[in-house]
């Protein structure tokens, strides 16, 4: 039985601050996973599976892109059981160190050439621990953001840290961007693709000023002084990880279906078209980079939007608007891009990343509201990677082959359409708890 917290509601401080520390850690964080999507669609294949065919060395490199996600659910596990034991910033920091340093590692690492079957080898370990810093970041972003903001603007400075992902995955097209208009296709291979890998040790220093200036969040700090005044008080569990599975399996289903599509269309939108956009329609890498690039930052704006919106009329509803939208748009979408035409390009990315900012805006206040305090984190962060492996991770790699096995775009449509409905059906099962008070324990 959900009771209430004995603690008062604190006012927010400072979330000018909190929220500029979480967006640039999230950016930076997703700056370095996601850049792996780039480089896996323009120059990783030849570089580390160069016997295999052209088709196969792309899906060879989008399966180690899909790596990363599989990784995702134990980084969220284990970031999940300490942020609802230890605090919300603990495995934040941590997960910014882990993250820091295999992105560099991946940037210095030789390609097959140079150590033959070691490359791949090495590249997998790397993307495998990249994917535990990812799966560890998110829900600390999140209730960093959610838990400090005033209950009727939740939404809004929850939907900031997935602005955060954007920004990153911005940066990282334009950081490609910048580099194949300025270098030679042999100087991008022989070496400019590792320069944005190179970057990831900003993160290290992103993780200590967290650790030394932004103190934890409210509804924990009350939950720990619950605990220390009574141990038959609602607070801190032993055990948070068992407990959310034993008693909010539902809700972790939910929140994984929740994310199915937003997942899918995010990396098919950002990785999958671009190569489709140079392979199959004739559109240069720079033109494709340019229009993803410029689609992408117009989030910015519409994840905020959408996130302020959902303090007005609500999560599920705004979230089950998006998923219809979405499986409407998923043939128009191609039919626009097929026709190679620059601006009907850009047109189709602009439509197809605003309706993902429909669901993606809400997100993080969904996910919060849905958990009650004692374990949100590990609740949360279960939902969230679970549905990246299955959804995110695969979504290139089962784009490339749908392609590959049909020649038509019409089958990605699909995939996009059956990603909709499972969102869908597991949204519409979720009760509102709009505004929950996020104080409230599960005992």
């Amino acid at each position: 039985m959900i009771q209430q917290n004995a603690a008062p509601h604190r006012p927010p401080t400072r979330m000018g601050r909190l929220a500029a520390a979480a967006v640039f850690a999230t950016a930076l964080e997703w700056f370095d996973f996601l850049i792996y999507a780039t480089a896996a669609a323009l120059v990783l294949g030849p570089l580390f599976f160069p016997t295999a065919s052209p088709v196969a060395g792309t899906l060879a490199s989008f399966a180690t892109f899909a790596v990363g996600f599989i990784a995702r659910p134990l980084g969220g596990i284990i970031a999940g059981h300490v942020g609802d034991r230890f605090g919300r910033k603990p495995p934040l920091v941590a997960s910014m160190l882990v993250m820091g340093v295999s992105t560099s590692a991946i940037g210095l690492l030789p390609g097959y050439a140079t150590i033959g079957v070691w490359a791949p080898v090495l590249l997998v370990v790397a993307r495998l621990v990249q994917g535990l810093g990812v799966g560890a970041q998110w829900g600390g972003a999140a209730l960093l953001l959610t838990e400090h903001a005033p209950v009727e603007r939740r939404g809004f400075y929850g939907s900031l840290v997935q602005t955060g992902a954007i920004f990153g995955a911005v940066a990282g097209n334009l950081l490609f961007l910048l580099l194949t208009a300025n270098l030679s296709e042999q100087q991008f291979v022989a070496w400019g693709w590792r320069v944005p890998f190179l970057t990831g040790l900003l993160l290290v220093v992103i993780g200590i000023y967290v650790q030394l200036k932004i103190e934890d969040t409210p509804v924990f700090r009350a939950m720990q002084a619950q605990s220390a005044a009574s141990k038959q008080a609602a607070g801190l569990r032993k055990a948070p990880l068992r407990e959310a599975v034993r008693t909010h399996w539902r809700e972790i289903l939910q929140a994984a279906g929740a994310f199915f599509v937003v997942n899918a269309v995010f990396y098919i939108l950002i990785s999958g078209l671009l190569d489709y956009g140079t392979t199959e329609v004739g559109l240069s890498r720079t033109e494709m980079l340019l229009c993803v690039m410029a689609a992408g930052a117009t989030q910015v704006v519409t994840i905020p939007l959408f996130g302020a919106l959902s303090d007005r009329c609500g999560r599920r509803r705004l979230y089950l608007v998006g998923t219809v939208l979405m499986a409407v748009y998923a043939f128009p979408m191609f039919w626009l891009i097929d026709t190679g035409s620059v601006p009907l390009v850009l047109l189709a990315l602009l439509i197809g990343f605003t309706i993902h900012a429909t669901m993606y805006g809400p997100q993080a206040a969904l996910y919060a509201e849905m958990f009650p305090a004692d374990v949100r984190y590990s609740g949360a962060s279960l939902g969230y990677q679970f549905a990246s492996v299955f959804a995110g991770g695969l979504a290139p790699f089962l784009m490339t082959a749908l392609l590959a096995a049909t020649g038509a775009a019409w089958s990605v449509s699909l995939y996009i359409v059956a990603a909709s409905a499972v969102t869908f059906v597991a949204v519409w099962s979720i009760r509102e708890v709009f505004r929950r008070d996020l104080y409230a324990t599960s005992r």
